[in-house]
This record gives C-alpha cells, sequence and structure tokens, in this order.
C-alpha cells in the first residue's frame, strides 16, 4: 500500500499522544513527528529540506509590471469575494490575494506541500489530518494567521459560501482547534483524498466582512494573505494590484522564485476583437489565445517578424478533461438518449477542423481525455470488478466497447451519420412533418443554445445547420457573462457550451459535477441534472481508492458510463497552450507538466526588460 506520508510510523496510541500534545501547545518549539508535504499515492517528489519547485527561478529579480486583459469574458466585476454565489469576481482576486494551508506542484499529479501551514500530519486510520500553521504567517494587515482564523474560513464557506463547498467538503465532519496555531479536521471517512481537499480550503481572516454577511461581501478589500494587494480599481475598466512589500511568504519554498512583478495591471476588454487589437497597440503584455483561427491568421506582422512580440507554443501534460455541447437533461427534449445520440451524430468535427480549425485540434474522446484515466476499448477486469455488480443498473452497452466519436472523413460522412440520426430520432418517437420534426403530439423540437463567446458563433452556427436538416428549430443566444452565470447557476438553459476543469487525479469534486445530490442544488457544477445511482457508486469508488491502479480503474469505469449516457457533444482538444508576449520577461529555463498559462506566466516569470 503506498505511504500517505513520508513520515509513515504512527500508530494509533502515539497519533493520539501527539494531538495531546498539540492540545496542550508545546509544539511551538518544532515539529514532532510531522511532514512538510502529503502525496495521494505515491512519496512526495520534494524532500523535507528542499529549497524551491523545479520550475521556477530562486533568483528571480523582483518588482517591474505586468499588464494582462480580462483571462475571461468577464467584462467587469462587482465583488472581491471570490467564494460566494452571487456576483462577477474581480480577475486575479482568488489567485493573487488568497492562499491555503498547502498548495500543489505542478510536476506531480496528487501531492501537496505546505504553505500557511508549516507541518501537515495524517492519522493512521486517515480519519483526521493535523496542520500546524506557520508561525510567520500573517494577514495583509499586519495580523498573524490563527487556527481561530481557518476555523473560520472552513465553517464560513459551508454555511455561506457557494454551494460546491458543501459538495466538496461533504466528507469533512468538522474542523476543530486544537492549539492557537494548530488545526485538526475529522473525516467521516477514511477518504484517501481528503487532506489535499481540506488543504486547499482558502483561509481568509475572521475581521474580513465582519459587519457583514459573508455572501454579500462586495468590494470589501480581503483581510488575506496573498502576495497582493489591490492598488486601486476602475468598475468595468481596471484592476491594480501591488506586491505587498511585507508579504509573509517570500522564503516559504513553496513560494520561493514566484510572484516576482511589483505590479500586476488588469484591463478589460468588451470582445475578443478589441482585446486583440489591444494586445497589438502594446496595452498589455500576454494573452493566451483559445481560437485556432486567430492563432493561424492574427498573430503576424512587423513586430512578430522583429521579435518584439513572441508567439510561442508551450508544451504541458495535462488531462484534457471533457468540452462539449452540454445537455440539461431536466429538459424533457434531452432525456431520451436516443435524442442525445442522434444530437452526437449530427457534430460535424473533420469539416471544423480543416475549415475552421486549421487542422490544430484534435477530438475529444473522454471524460478524462489526454490521460491513463480515459475508457478504453473493452472493460479491463479491474473495471469489471467494479462494474458487475451494477449491472442491473447500466445499459448492457457498457460492458462492449468503449463508444467512438463520429467522423465524416471518407469513407463515412455528415449525410451518413444524419441517417443514422433520423433512425434514432424515429425510434425516440420524433418525425419529420409539416415543415418540422415532430412529436406525436405535433410538438416540433425546439431548444436554444445559450453562450457567452462570441468566439463560438461560427461553431455553433455550423452544428446548427446540420440539426436543421433534421429538422430541429435550433435558436442560438449569445448573451453577456453575467447573465449567462446567472442562467447556469439557476439551471434555467437547453444547451451551452461548457469545459470541465483539467484534472490530474480526480476526486471529491466529482460529486458537486456528477453526483445527484449536486443536481437539485443551484450553483453546483452538476449543470446537465445528471441523476444516476451507478455513477454515485462509482465516484464513491474513485474518491475511496487506496492506490492508483485503483483510481486509474474507477475513472475508466465512470467515464464508460458517462459516455454511454451521451450528455455532451465531445468538442475538442490540443497539447500546447498558445501564448503570445512582449519580449521583456525573464522565463524559467524548467517548464512544468500540468499547468494553466494564465497562472504559470503570473507566478513564475519575471520583468527582464523595461516597459
Amino acid at each position: 500500500m503506498a505511504k500517505p506520508l513520508s513520515h509513515s510510523f504512527l500508530t494509533p496510541g502515539l497519533f493520539a499522544a501527539f494531538s495531546a500534545v498539540l492540545l496542550a501547545g508545546m509544539l511551538q518549539a518544532g515539529p514532532c513527528f510531522a511532514a512538510h508535504a502529503f502525496a495521494l499515492y505515491d512519496d512526495a517528489k520534494y524532500p523535507a529540506d528542499f529549497k524551491h519547485f523545479d520550475y521556477v527561478n530562486p533568483d528571480a529579480p523582483r518588482g517591474g509590471e505586468l499588464y494582462l486583459a480580462n483571462p475571461d469574458r468577464r467584462t467587469s466585476f462587482d465583488k472581491f469575494n471570490p467564494y460566494s454565489l452571487k456576483g462577477v469576481t474581480a480577475a486575479g482576486i482568488a489567485e493573487l490575494m488568497f492562499e491555503t494551508l498547502a498548495v500543489s506542484s505542478a510536476d506531480e499529479t496528487a501531492s501537496m506541500y505546505g504553505l500557511l501551514a508549516e507541518d501537515i500530519v495524517v492519522a493512521p486510520d486517515r480519519r483526521s489530518v493535523v496542520f500546524r500553521l506557520n508561525p510567520k504567517a500573517r494577514f495583509n494587515n499586519g495580523e498573524p494567521v490563527l487556527a481561530a482564523d481557518v476555523k473560520y474560513s472552513f465553517d464560513t464557506l459551508i454555511a455561506k459560501g457557494a454551494p460546491q463547498y458543501k459538495s466538496v467538503y461533504a466528507d469533512v465532519e468538522q474542523c476543530v482547534m486544537l492549539g492557537e496555531r494548530t488545526v485538526r479536521f475529522d473525516f467521516k471517512s477514511a477518504n484517501r483524498e481528503l487532506p489535499l481537499i481540506v488543504g486547499s480550503v482558502p483561509v481568509f481572516s475572521r475581521k474580513w466582512g465582519a459587519k457583514t454577511s459573508f455572501d454579500r461581501i462586495g468590494l470589501e478589500t480581503p483581510i488575506s494573505t496573498g502576495p497582493y494587494l489591490v492598488e486601486r480599481y476602475d468598475v468595468g475598466r481596471s484592476i491594480i494590484y501591488r506586491r505587498n512589500p511585507a508579504y509573509w511568504g517570500m522564503d516559504v519554498p513553496a513560494r520561493k522564485g514566484m510572484y516576482n512583478f511589483g505590479r500586476i495591471i488588469y484591463r478589460f476588454y468588451k470582445d475578443d476583437v478589441a482585446r486583440l487589437e489591444a494586445f497589438k497597440a502594446g496595452e498589455f503584455d500576454v494573452v493566451v489565445e483559445y481560437s485556432a483561427k486567430n492563432w493561424a491568421r492574427s498573430y503576424n506582422g512587423p513586430k512578430f517578424r522583429s521579435g518584439e512580440i513572441v508567439k510561442r507554443s508551450l508544451p504541458h501534460s495535462n488531462a484534457a478533461g471533457m468540452q462539449g455541447f452540454m445537455m440539461n437533461l431536466r429538459r424533457p427534449q434531452f432525456q431520451d438518449i436516443r435524442v442525445r445520440q442522434a444530437l452526437d451524430l449530427a457534430m460535424d468535427f473533420e469539416w471544423m477542423n480543416r475549415q475552421l480549425f486549421y487542422g490544430q485540434y484534435k477530438r475529444i474522446y473522454s471524460y478524462f481525455n489526454n490521460s491513463e484515466l480515459g475508457a478504453r476499448g473493452s472493460p479491463s477486469a479491474d473495471e469489471l470488478a467494479l462494474l458487475e455488480p451494477m449491472r442491473a443498473m447500466l445499459d448492457p452497452a457498457v460492458f462492449g466497447p468503449v463508444p467512438v466519436q463520429p467522423v465524416t472523413d471518407a469513407p463515412h460522412s455528415l449525410r451518413e451519420n444524419l441517417l443514422k440520426a433520423r433512425a434514432l430520432l424515429h425510434e425516440a418517437g420524433w418525425d419529420y412533418r409539416d415543415g418540422a420534426l415532430r412529436n406525436a403530439k405535433g410538438d416540433p423540437f425546439t431548444f436554444e443554445i445559450l453562450d457567452d463567446q462570441s468566439a463560438l458563433s461560427r461553431i455553433i452556427s455550423v452544428y446548427i445547420r446540420s440539426l436543421q436538416k433534421l429538422g430541429m428549430q435550433v435558436n442560438q443566444r449569445t448573451a453577456d457573462f453575467a447573465l449567462v452565470q446567472k442562467r447556469m447557476e439557476e439551471f434555467d438553459f437547453d444547451m451551452t457550451s461548457e469545459r470541465l476543469p483539467d484534472v490530474t487525479s480526480p476526486g471529491n469534486e466529482l460529486f458537486d459535477t456528477f453526483g445527484s445530490k449536486a443536481a437539485d442544488i443551484n450553483g453546483s457544477n452538476n449543470a446537465w441534472g445528471l441523476k444516476d445511482p451507478a455513477v454515485d457508486k462509482l465516484v464513491g469508488a474513485l474518491v475511496a481508492a487506496n492506490t492508483r491502479r485503483e483510481l486509474v480503474a474507477a475513472s475508466r469505469s465512470l467515464d464508460r458510463v458517462l459516455l454511454h449516457k451521451y450528455i455532451a457533444v465531445p468538442h475538442w482538444f490540443s497539447s500546447i497552450h498558445r501564448v503570445a508576449y512582449r519580449s521583456r520577461f525573464g522565463i524559467p529555463t524548467t517548464m512544468p507538466l500540468y499547468y494553466q498559462a494564465d497562472p504559470y506566466v503570473i507566478s513564475t516569470w519575471w520583468q527582464a526588460k523595461p516597459r
């Protein structure tokens, strides 16, 4: 069995004695039976005396400025609280101002190293974990980070944070203060991942928003521990962060060589076209491009040829996850699996890749795409051990080959796929008559595709043309980010384009994404409204995995079941980040393995030349 800690010799009696020592406040002089890291399945890569992560430059100069554009479709903001449900959070707040007890490294799949906590101890029975806080940890108002702040943060997220926190922390019984700087999280079950889950609890001061309900905190500056402060802001136009000169963690190994810029400035643009032109004009420094067409056709010109602007593809090893047209199963027209299969058959990815994407993409084939976690072929013996007890609950097709996405390259064609789709729709009671696809009552098959990305409009329109050939009446609705966010939180949509987060070691977050309970909680990530007891059991098996082999078997089984449900029409993926930037930055020589481009730039680059 893999060891949960570098120091794994604690007996239950010794752990109880250790907790008693903590409770008595006797550990202030130094660690006792404690570890600097926790690794979910294998030993942590970095030893107790490590100085910094391999993918940073520990000698990077500090100072200078980094200008960025709004990183997503948020064209404004109305709050500084990234953990409440309502409102639009300012870009950068969560990443630059809030810290956690521990942080993961970007070259391991499932490990964490102390940040606010300097020591981590997991109980031998895995029913609790103890964190001892670093005595140097300070909030940006100069006050120390104490156990009471950790408990307050956890309890507040559960009681008044966005609904997904209840799902993510569902197996955490309580947070208990053992001393001024020591906390213990007790678990409802021996879930291996829970130390990682609670290690990622964001910590904020009890004084932040003390006179306001947490879920109503707006533009009140956070009292937090991160490396940056809000210097000034102009709602709808910009926000400027200034590096805290008194930042407590600059020499902590998990922060050494990171967050080097003296100022980080976000400027807001109304759409992708305005943002791209602003970048070329020099209004900001770095852009991560998600449009294949833009990357192929718009990133050129004298500044690129002269080297003033660098165009670069950064490789990564991220699992690509699922991105696709998500169906809301709460809507009656999507509740028949044959209808959902027909919708999948109408997607002509090969034509899109040739004509719109310049051949830069591959088709997504899994909910754990681009990793060993994705299902392939027929079920293995390890998968069957999980699936067989649920055979009566599953589609018999689950026990056969994993579904393969339809193709339109010769000798196949879109026409061939649409004929198959028409046959499936007929079986489901939908036939073309009187100018539309109708059911036995004569009701037409209609739905809306909701989206907030103008860049997807041409892709959606191509998909709609195929659906119209089947007689479906489809409306495309492009709205601003805030409206779409509100409708998604209330599950008020038919179909939308959605991307699940990339994960290398999935766990408790899947309860919020696929769990039956989450389907009834507004604001949860189970926007498709999936309620399936077999899926619930497989998510439970995945979370309870004791070895990487068990995790792989559970994730492949879950993937296999989800793919056979056809709840999404898969899109496409790439194994690179497209990044263009002004040639004034220093970049570490060693690349991380698992990372997103925006956080990577912000956390590890530095200014090498003046602006």
